[in-house]
């Protein structure tokens, strides 16, 4: 009888120990963490990622981006004046003349000319830009330059201010119009500018 008791005993240790075991481990197996996902996040506890991506992906958005971080840090920020869609459409204008206007450069005496020309959004992209940064241009001591419509475009012409400075010359027509295009250090600040609302 004992014995019989005994093996009662023990068999519904075993049953509670089994069930112990097994229940908990079908629980997880049913919330096992997906190929990629952070250890924990089965459970609801997301890890932050180690090595994540510090580059935006698109170049515009990552502008856009780095000037809203600098407008919140600014306990001076007006949010009434801030105009994000104004910088946006700078940006595709950077963009059509960057990448699609069409540029035929002629060597003139002391720098370049430049017919830069495109049509459609390109055409109204170019009108808008390479206008302004000739007044950008001519304001830096190196520099004489101006623009002139024409169809499809506008024309710049460059030169250096002193045309016997060979060095000048040179690296004028070296940069090109792409090269001309980024010199100067407005860009930063006419960007956050116009972000502001407060860009002419």
């Amino acid at each position: 009888m004992w014995k019989a008791l005994a093996l009662v005993v023990f068999a519904a240790a075993a049953t509670a120990f089994a069930m112990h075991v097994s229940v908990p481990h079908s629980v997880l197996a049913q919330h096992a963490p997906m190929p990629g996902m952070p250890h924990g996040a089965a459970q609801g506890h997301v890890a932050p990622m180690a090595g994540a991506p510090a580059l935006p992906g698109q170049q515009a958005f990552g502008t856009i981006a780095e000037v809203v971080k600098l407008l919140d840090a600014d306990p001076q920020t007006d949010w009434t004046t801030v105009d994000l869609e104004r910088l946006r459409r700078h940006l595709v204008d950077m963009d059509e003349v960057v990448m699609r206007a069409v540029v035929k450069q002629v060597s003139v005496p002391g720098g370049l000319t430049m017919d830069v020309t495109g049509t459609g959004r390109t055409e109204q992209a170019i009108r808008a830009m390479v206008v302004s940064h000739a007044r950008e241009l001519d304001a830096m001591p190196a520099y004489a330059a101006r623009s002139e419509p024409i169809p499809g475009g506008i024309r710049l012409t460059v030169t250096a201010k002193r045309a016997e400075d060979a060095k000048v010359v040179s690296r004028l027509r070296g940069l090109g119009f792409a090269g001309l295009l980024t010199e100067g250090s407005h860009h930063a600040a006419h960007h956050l500018a116009m972000a502001r609302g407060t860009h002419p």
